[in-house]
């Protein structure tokens, strides 16, 4: 094993030479974190279900606190599962399928 940086690092595979990129492994992993909980895994089928939702609708729906509802949406915005528009005052959140698809995509890959 040889190490490039503290990012990164060759491992000697059996046929070639393979590259390690702990950035990315850890943006990754943030991502799949972001869907890996109870809570946003309610948001995210919420939204879905309502297509166009604000954060109220949200916190009303699923009885809970704004803040952490705000929290969580904030999660899922920087993995990229939702998207924001902001129509007026209000901020409406819905699904990025391209994102949910290359996210599931990546996860058969894995799994198969």
């Amino acid at each position: 094993m040889n190490t490039v940086s503290t990012y990164s690092m060759f491992l000697n595979a059996e046929e070639s030479s393979l590259k390690v990129d702990f950035v990315s492994l850890k943006k990754g992993a943030m991502i799949l974190r972001a869907l890996n909980h109870k809570l946003r895994q309610q948001i995210v089928k919420l939204i879905d279900e309502r297509k166009r939702i604000t954060v109220t609708e949200i916190y009303v729906h699923l009885r809970l606190e704004q803040s952490v509802a705000s929290q969580h949406l904030a999660i899922l915005r920087r993995a990229g599962i939702v998207k924001t528009d902001r129509d007026g005052k209000f901020i409406y959140y819905s699904i990025s399928t391209q994102r949910i698809t290359q996210i599931m995509k990546c996860v058969d890959d894995l799994i198969s």
